[in-house]
């Protein structure tokens, strides 16, 4: 688990000269392809993509990453099987009661972005109960995107920018991107400096839409049951070697 694994030597190549991201954000693609191609149901691919969140999770805090971002579940999600949807929150719920005790011994947070309202009970207060747990914790922030939409993200904090606009409580010149960035999911947390989509697909998916505007991008063709420490790694050599701009020169 993750106390154990954190007291262990270092098991895979150096990554000491390598500059690693604050924030890493991932859209944990190909669980259902991964479970087809061995002839098994969806959800077993989900179980096993539910497993690689407890890889990937040590492996950043090892390398000194300080947030990961989880695509768990988008707005769009619901339109799967409604047993598909099911088994997705039965997961949510034995990951963190499973798993929550290691991470807060561990010094790991756990944050959510998205708009738990709309989850069923059970999910929802085991969620709610692993946030107040891990609250004073600042070791690895796993923050997890739970019916969370980029556009839907954006659309929220316009109305609430415009009501309070409305209320006199800010004027329409004071908006720029700080004030904006004030009322979005992820209020106080950095940008991702990496985003990283597993099983070859190109595309962000209604994922942190605003964030991402100056984030390297990283996508491979590995499942995401399959993306382990070691390809973790390799993304962020990849990373690396890049030279961030930002616009300038």
């Amino acid at each position: 688990m993750f106390k154990a694994f954190f007291k262990k030597k270092n098991t895979i190549e150096s990554f000491e000269d390598l500059n690693i991201p604050n924030h890493i954000a991932i859209i944990m693609d190909g669980n259902g392809r991964w479970a087809k191609k061995r002839n098994m149901p969806r959800n077993v691919g989900h179980k096993a993509g539910v497993e690689k969140v407890k890889t990937i999770s040590k492996a950043c805090s090892k390398f000194g990453v300080k947030y990961l971002t989880l695509y768990a579940f988008s707005t769009e999600n619901w339109n799967r099987p409604d047993q598909e949807v099911n088994g997705l929150m039965d997961l949510l719920v034995f990951f963190l009661k499973n798993e929550l005790t290691e991470m807060h011994e561990s010094n790991v947070r756990i944050m959510t972005i998205g708009d738990l309202s709309r989850l069923p009970e059970k999910p929802r207060k085991t969620m709610e109960n692993a946030i107040k747990t891990t609250e004073n914790n600042d070791g690895l922030y796993l923050i997890i995107a739970l019916n969370y939409g980029g556009r839907a993200e954006i659309k929220e904090a316009i109305k609430h920018i415009a009501q309070d606009v409305k209320d006199d409580k800010i004027k329409v010149d004071a908006i720029d991107d700080s004030l904006i960035e004030n009322y979005l999911y992820t209020k106080n947390i950095p940008d991702p400096d990496l985003m990283i989509r597993t099983s070859g697909e190109f595309r962000l998916s209604n994922y942190l839409l605003w964030q991402l505007a100056y984030s390297e991008f990283y996508f491979t063709d590995v499942y995401w049951p399959d993306f382990g420490e070691h390809a973790l790694l390799e993304a962020i050599k990849v990373y690396s070697s890049r030279q961030r701009r930002f616009g300038g020169v």
